[in-house]
C-alpha cells in the first residue's frame, strides 16, 4: 500500500511540474521572451512524454503480470523491472503463485509416476456436463488392456465394452465385484473391480481400480515360497554348519598317528553333537511331512462342548503344573460337522500356545468361549500373556516359524491347515490386553 502511494506521488509531482512549465511558458510569451517560452514548451513536452511512457510501462507491466496470473502462465521474466519498488508486492504475489504451481506440478508428476508404476489398472473419469472424460489412465491399464490413452468415455467404451457396461449399469456408483475381460481377443482373465465416486471442489470424479486375480494369487504364492525357503534354509544351515565343522575336526583328529584319551573324548562328544543335530533335522523333516501330507478330515457330527472338554482334560496336568486358571465358558451346546481328532488337535495346539505365552506372568488365565451367528460357530481361546509383537504378526502362521528355541514352529500352521480343510478359518487379535485366537466353523444345525 505504501509503495502504491509513492507511485501516485511521483505521477502527481510530474503533473505539477508540467502545469508549472505550461504557466511559465505562457508567461514568457506574454512578456516577450519568445525563445524562453518555446524552450519551456519543449521542456513541458519532454516531461509529458516521459510521464506518458512511465504510466504506459507501469500499466503494461501490471496488465502482463495480472494476465499471467489469471492464465496460470508463469513463464514470463520480470527481473528487469524489480528495481522499481512499485512492483514489489505484485512480483511477490507472482513469485508465490509460481512456486505453488511448481510444487503442484512436481506433486502431479510424482503421483502420476507412482500410479504408472503400480501393477494395478487405474483409470479416473471426470464429469463433463452430461458426459464423462478420461482424467487419468495409468500405463498398466493402457498396456495390459491394449487401450490407447483416449480422452472420452465413448472411445473407451468402444475398446473395453465389458468393463464400461458394468459401470454404466451401476450408474457410475460404488462397485466391488469380479469381472472377466478378454485381453487382445485371447483367453479371458478375471479381475477384481473396485470403483468409487467422489466430489472435489465441485468436480465429480469416478475412480476405477482393476487387479488381476491371477497376479494377486501368483504374488501371494511367490511371497509364501520365499518365506518358506528362508525358514527351511535357516533350519538346514543351523544343523549342517556345526556338523560340517565337527567333521573337519574329526578328520584332523583321525589323521594323527596316535589318539590320546582327550582325542577320544572329543570324538565321543562330536558324535553325540552330530546325533543331536541329526535328530533335530529328522524332527524338522517330520514336521514338514505332517504339513504336506495332512489327511482329509473324516467328518462327523459332534458336540462342541465335548470337544473342548476333551482338549482341556488332556492339557489339565500342564495347567496344574504351571498354575494356570482355565475358564471354560462354553455352556451352550453347539453342533459341528468336523473330524474330532483333528479339531481336538487344534484346541490342544492353541492351549499349548497360550501356556507358552503365560510363561513369565504372575496371574495366569486362559478363557475359552463360543457363540453362534450367521450359521457359523466362533470359538475363542484367550490368554492374558505377553501377546504377539507387531513385527511378527504376519509370520505366526508360517511353517517352522517360531520364537522359541525348543519349538518346532508347526503348531499354528498345522491348526490353520486343519481348520481351512474344514471350510473354516482361524485368526488372531488383541482385545482388552488379551491375545485372542478365533476359530470359525460352519454350524451343523
Amino acid at each position: 500500500m505504501l509503495k502504491t502511494l509513492q507511485t501516485y506521488k511521483l505521477i502527481f509531482l510530474r503533473l505539477i511540474f508540467i502545469v508549472i512549465g505550461i504557466e511559465l511558458s505562457f508567461y514568457f510569451f506574454k512578456i516577450g521572451l519568445l525563445f524562453t517560452g518555446i524552450f519551456g514548451l519543449c521542456m513541458v513536452f519532454l516531461l509529458g512524454r516521459e510521464m506518458y511512457f512511465y504510466v504506459r510501462n507501469l500499466i503494461l507491466v501490471y496488465n502482463k503480470t495480472i494476465s499471467s496470473i489469471l492464465q496460470n502462465d508463469f513463464s514470463s521474466d520480470f527481473s528487469k523491472h524489480k528495481f522499481n519498488s512499485s512492483y514489489n508486492d505484485l512480483f511477490n504475489l507472482y513469485e508465490t503463485l509460481k512456486n505453488k504451481q511448481n510444487e503442484q506440478v512436481t506433486r502431479d508428476i510424482i503421483y502420476r509416476s507412482i500410479l504408472n508404476n503400480i501393477e494395478s489398472g487405474v483409470i479416473i473419469l471426470q464429469k463433463q456436463e452430461t458426459d464423462w472424460s478420461i482424467f487419468l489412465m495409468n500405463d498398466y491399464f493402457s498396456n495390459h488392456f491394449n487401450v490407447s490413452k483416449v480422452s472420452k468415455w465413448k472411445y473407451l467404451k468402444n475398446q473395453l465394452p465389458a468393463l464400461c457396461e458394468i459401470i454404466e449399469q451401476e450408474d457410475f456408483h460404488e462397485i466391488k465385484t469380479s469381472i472377466e475381460i478378454s485381453i487382445n481377443e485371447e483367453s479371458r482373465q478375471t479381475f477384481v473391480l473396485q470403483a468409487s465416486r467422489t466430489e472435489i471442489f465441485e468436480q465429480d470424479y469416478f475412480i476405477v481400480l482393476l487387479d488381476s486375480i491371477q497376479n494377486l494369487v501368483e504374488k501371494k504364492e511367490k511371497d509364501a515360497w520365499i518365506n518358506l525357503m528362508k525358514v527351511i534354509s535357516h533350519e538346514l544351515l543351523n544343523s549342517i554348519t556345526p556338523i560340517r565343522s565337527i567333521c573337519q575336526n574329526l578328520e584332523d583328529i583321525v589323521a594323527q598317528d596316535s589318539l590320546s584319551s582327550e582325542d577320544l573324548e572329543d570324538i565321543k562328544n562330536s558324535v553325540q553333537t552330530m546325533l543331536r543335530r541329526s535328530d533335530h533335522l529328522q524332527k524338522f523333516v517330520e514336521g514338514y511331512r505332517k504339513l504336506a501330507m495332512l489327511p482329509s478330515p473324516k467328518k462327523e457330527r459332534v458336540q462342541l462342548q465335548d470337544l473342548i472338554e476333551n482338549g482341556i482334560q488332556i492339557m489339565n496336568p500342564l495347567f496344574k503344573r504351571n498354575n494356570i486358571e482355565v475358564n471354560n465358558l462354553v455352556t451352550q451346546n453347539y453342533w459341528v460337522n468336523v473330524d474330532s481328532q483333528q479339531t481336538e488337535q487344534v484346541v490342544i495346539n492353541l492351549l499349548t500356545n497360550s501356556i507358552n505365552a503365560l510363561e513369565n506372568k504372575d496371574a495366569k488365565q486362559i478363557s475359552i468361549s463360543a457363540e453362534a451367528k450367521n450359521n457359523r460357530v466362533f470359538i475363542r481361546v484367550m490368554d492374558n500373556g505377553k501377546g504377539i509383537e507387531k513385527e511378527i504378526e504376519d509370520k505366526i502362521f508360517l511353517p517352522f516359524y517360531t520364537t522359541r528355541t525348543e519349538g518346532a514352529g508347526i503348531g499354528l500352521t498345522l491348526s490353520k491347515n486343519i481348520i481351512e480343510a474344514h471350510g473354516g478359518y482361524i485368526s488372531h487379535r488383541s482385545e482388552n490386553n488379551q491375545t485372542v485366537f478365533e476359530i470359525s466353523l460352519v454350524e451343523d444345525l
